[in-house]
């Protein structure tokens, strides 16, 4: 029986690499839980930004959706900077486009565009241009727009902002607000500015907050932000919004646009009356050139240039239609937990659903995708933000983990299968075994085979076991086991077991290298088993211990092979007659007066090869109906055959 299969060596050489797959698998989702929950709980400025990364993914995926349709921007784009220079032959176009002639315009040109906006029913006009000096052009361009704003007031509003000394968003230094020329009262403006930018350099969140979160901590004037003041002037009432981040309907461009020399000129603004383009509508004027002459270009979840004046479009529609958009779990702490518990949840699930690492690994991918598509549903839906980055990648990292922990103790387990089969078979048999572990588990479930079957004992072992002390009998058994198993797992043979004194091993299982092949394998691994024993003979009498001499006896045939015990411990088992009658040929080898006997099944296999001497038939124990013919084994044909000679002359008293 092969015990190197059994149960207890099992546990005994796994011992040696004590990893646990599941449990360290386990181990890893436990950690990456625990770090996407503290990411997400303390806000982690790297968690953040991928947070941030995934909802601009979002808006994109969502795309475009159609904003409030009362809302129109009259831009100051390109084409108007340049119209008067291209009508500048046209002595009509020229009467009202020569305003526009030189940026800055005059405020003659605003004031016209004002006029003309209000006759035509617009509900509300906002300026995102900030005139917080007199005009260039004289006293009497700021009287013609403040004569203007007196005529609609309450119904136009003009910008401020909070600049540093560089003339940006930075820094709050001081307050800039429409120029005294043009007597505006506080209640017709509003801040232009948005909170600080996000992590990932992009504006999201609506102008309010900047009041609440700057402003008021600084005990700064808290003026309305543009968004705010414009829907008051406009007497549209609006929910306070649940969430701070700003409802995307686009890209640039997403909202109607009008370029702003198209209200000069008369030939389109009676297009644009006869349409009703600006008929019950929120009129925002602004810039959206990109040009030296403005630095009004911010990033967005959608592009890295949105023009300011359609940040506020985008603002107003979102206060208007109540889609702010809010955390759904509005405390970062619970955030945190939240995610730790779903991370551990899924990391467990996925023990529990894949057995395969990479089965785990798919299954981890797959819950973070599952997670991304209910975050994006309730994103879309809900206007809600859920923790999404963070988790999904813990929990692919989870899936990862049990694919790494799997594969290393896999590795391990072939690590720890191969040292142990390296102790029966030679390595090239072991490294073939584990190439196709699938082929032999099929040979446990029993089934015959052809193999040699080789057996060897210590003659008169009875008699040195009661001269030599326990511990030198073991010592000198050892150094006989340590070549004789060297012999046999060198030919290509597998060690079976050792009964006492005894050594039984097979060739041609558990991988076949032919009949002829496996046959001449056990006839070397004998001859070289008489070899290291001779040389052994001559280590032990200069050492002053007693020789020994051994009996092989091999035998081809066909067995039975199979993995066969108890439930508490099995052993795979080669049984059959062959096995019986290889046991009983090398009981013959000292009557016999030799040291390897082989039987005429295996020597029909080898007789091209090897010099054998015929010793006769003879009956075995237990079957003395039928004789079994024998050969001494001499060597390999054109060998030396001092050694056989010296030995059989040493075995022949014995004999007698």
């Amino acid at each position: 029986m092969i015990s190197w299969w059994g149960q207890r060596n099992q546990n005994s050489s796994r011992s040696r690499f004590p990893l646990n797959a599941p449990r360290a698998g386990l181990i890893f989702v436990g950690l990456w839980a625990c770090w996407g929950g503290i990411a997400t709980a303390w806000e982690l400025g790297p968690a953040q930004w991928l947070e941030r990364h995934t909802q601009n993914f979002f808006f994109e995926r969502r795309g475009s959706i159609s904003p409030p349709d009362n809302i129109v921007i009259l831009a100051i784009d390109n084409y108007s900077l340049s119209a008067a220079q291209r009508y500048r032959d046209d002595i009509q176009k020229q009467q009202f486009l020569q305003l526009i002639a030189t940026w800055p315009w005059q405020r003659r040109s605003y004031a016209e565009a004002l006029e003309r906006l209000m006759v035509a029913g617009a509900s509300t006009v906002s300026m995102d241009i900030l005139f917080d000096l007199p005009s260039g052009y004289g006293e009497a361009d700021d009287q013609q727009l403040k004569t203007t704003l007196q005529k609609y007031q309450g119904r136009v509003i003009l910008a401020a902002a909070y600049l540093d000394s560089a003339g940006s968003q930075g820094a709050i230094a001081e307050l800039f607000e429409p120029t005294p020329a043009l007597s505006i009262p506080s209640s017709s403006v509003g801040l232009v500015n948005f909170p600080p930018l996000e992590v990932d350099g992009r504006v999201r969140r609506l102008g309010h907050i900047y009041r609440e979160q700057v402003l008021r901590p600084l005990n700064k004037r808290p003026l309305p932000s543009l968004a705010e003041a414009t829907l008051q002037a406009a007497q549209l009432p609006y929910p306070q919004p649940q969430g701070s981040d700003i409802f995307f309907y686009g890209p640039p461009q997403t909202f109607k646009q009008i370029p702003f020399w198209q209200v000069l000129d008369s030939e389109w603004w009676n297009f644009h009356l006869q349409q009703g383009t600006f008929k019950n509508k929120i009129v925002l004027i602004g810039p959206t050139a990109e040009t030296a002459a403005f630095s009004d270009l911010h990033r967005t979840p959608f592009t890295d240039k949105m023009p300011g004046v359609e940040l506020h479009a985008n603002a107003i529609a979102t206060l208007l239609e109540d889609k702010s958009i809010a955390p759904a779990i509005p405390n970062a702490l619970l955030e945190g937990v939240f995610v730790c518990v779903g991370v551990g949840a899924a990391g467990v699930l996925l023990g529990k659903l894949g057995k395969q690492p990479v089965a785990q690994l798919g299954w981890g991918l797959g819950g973070a995708i599952a997670w991304g598509c209910f975050s994006y549903l309730i994103f879309t839906s809900h206007q809600l933000i859920l923790p999404t980055a963070v988790p999904g990648m813990a929990i692919a990292l989870s899936g990862l983990s049990y694919l790494m922990v799997g594969a290393i103790s896999n590795q391990l387990e072939k690590l720890r299968l191969r040292h142990t089969l390296e102790r029966y078979v030679a390595a090239p048999v072991a490294q073939e075994i584990l190439k196709q572990p699938s082929n032999f588990q099929t040979l446990l479930k029993g089934q015959k085979l052809q193999a040699v079957i080789l057996f060897s004992d210590i003659r008169g072992f009875t008699t040195l076991s009661y001269k030599l002390p326990p511990e030198q009998l073991v010592e000198q058994l050892n150094i006989y086991f340590n070549a004789m198993v060297e012999a046999i797992i060198n030919a290509g043979g597998t060690l079976d077991k050792f009964i006492g004194d005894a050594v039984m091993a097979e060739f041609g299982f558990p991988r076949s290298q032919g009949k002829k092949n496996d046959a001449m394998n056990a006839i070397r691994a004998a001859l070289e088993m008489r070899r290291a024993l001779a040389q052994l003979r001559e280590q032990f009498i200069k050492e002053g211990r007693l020789p020994l001499f051994n009996g092989i006896g091999l035998n081809f045939g066909e067995v039975i092979a199979g993995d066969i015990g108890s439930l508490r411990r099995s052993e795979y088992a080669v049984i059959g007659d062959a096995v019986n009658v290889a046991s009983r040929v090398e009981g013959l080898t000292k009557q016999c007066g030799t040291d390897i006997l082989i039987t005429e099944s295996l020597y029909k296999l080898v007789a091209e090869e090897v010099e054998v001497i015929y010793v006769g038939e003879h009956p075995l124990k237990g079957r003395e109906d039928s004789l079994v013919r024998l050969y001494s084994l001499v060597g390999l044909k054109g060998e030396d055959k001092t050694l056989y000679h010296q030995i059989h002359q040493d075995l022949a008293p014995s004999a007698k």
